[in-house]
């Protein structure tokens, strides 16, 4: 019997209704994702990317269909039970790095893991090393202020890697950075999914980037078409 998918999506809805205004924006979406696999997802402004991300993540309810991690059916599961998925099985990276202005990269790494149950000396152990893994260990004890763009977007994709996720959503991760960072930061981000093993998605308007992903969909009219990058 083959492995569930780490990310398994069915006939996902997803409709905003502002005043008499509706906007639909995932219309029956369907969409499986492996572990260790990479997905494109490419799409205008407003095309729903978010949105579906958001919903995979368990972070808002669709309208309608059914989301699956590592097989099990979390559609329905209570707020609770959502939350402690989220924080065991999905992290999550985000356009702008949300790190806690207050901690160093080390901590801000770390903390997940002490909210996850663990210790806070393998917790920061683990931290350190994934923040070297990733070209950071001159920056351990410095809090975000004192890092530049590139560098505080390495300590969220640590961050969100810190508890080994099984499931990795990233929404525009490089849309803030100069070009030059941003394929830094991607190589990076690469790189450390492949070792992982971890099943990611990754929402980007850069076409450059998504041609190193194992598939690409653009979201279009509320449904996904795969696309050819070559």
């Amino acid at each position: 019997m083959s492995e569930a998918p780490a990310l398994s999506v069915r006939g996902l809805e997803r409709t905003y209704v502002t005043g008499d205004r509706r906007l639909t924006v995932l219309r029956g979406v369907d969409l499986d994702v492996h572990a260790g696999e990479i997905i494109g997802l490419i799409g205008p402004s407003g095309s729903g990317k978010s949105s579906l991300l958001h919903a995979a993540g368990l972070l808002e309810r669709p309208d309608a269909g059914t989301i699956a991690i590592e097989g099990r059916d979390c559609s329905k599961l209570s707020e609770r039970l959502r939350t402690r998925v989220r924080l065991s099985a999905i992290g999550f990276v985000y356009q702008f790095h949300h790190l806690l202005a207050e901690f160093s990269a080390l901590d801000n790494v770390a903390l997940p893991q002490m909210i996850a149950g663990a210790d806070q000396a393998p917790a920061r152990e683990r931290a350190a090393q994934l923040l070297t893994r990733l070209g950071l260990a001159h920056r351990l004890d410095h809090q975000p202020a004192q890092m530049s763009g590139g560098e505080q977007q390495r300590v969220a994709i640590a961050r969100a890697l810190a508890n080994a996720p099984r499931l990795l959503l990233a929404d525009e991760p490089t849309g803030n950075l100069d070009p030059a960072t941003s394929a830094d930061v991607f190589s990076a981000l690469h790189e450390l999914v492949r070792e992982t093993g971890v099943a990611a998605v990754i929402a980007t308007h850069n076409l450059e980037l998504a041609r190193h992903m194992d598939r690409v969909l653009a979201l279009k009219d509320g449904h996904l078409e795969p696309q050819s990058m070559f």
